[in-house]
């Protein structure tokens, strides 16, 4: 398997995941993005560096194995 081919498949899978919960419960899916509305600047930044982080840990062990 070629690099693109699994880094497409990473995307599909995170597309899928991401669409899971606004399929299954759309209003829970409000619910959340209405509290983020309330986070300051800092939160929000720091909930993108720590899904960062842990995005590029898993693709740095799926590498290494």
């Amino acid at each position: 398997m070629s690099l693109w081919n699994s880094l497409w498949m990473a995307l599909g899978l995170a597309l899928a995941c991401e669409g899971l919960l606004p399929l299954v419960a759309p209003a829970r899916w409000k619910a959340v993005f209405a509290r983020m509305l309330a986070f300051s600047d800092g939160q929000i930044r720091f909930f993108g560096l720590v899904s960062l982080l842990a995005g590029a840990s898993a693709l740095l062990v799926g590498w290494l194995i």
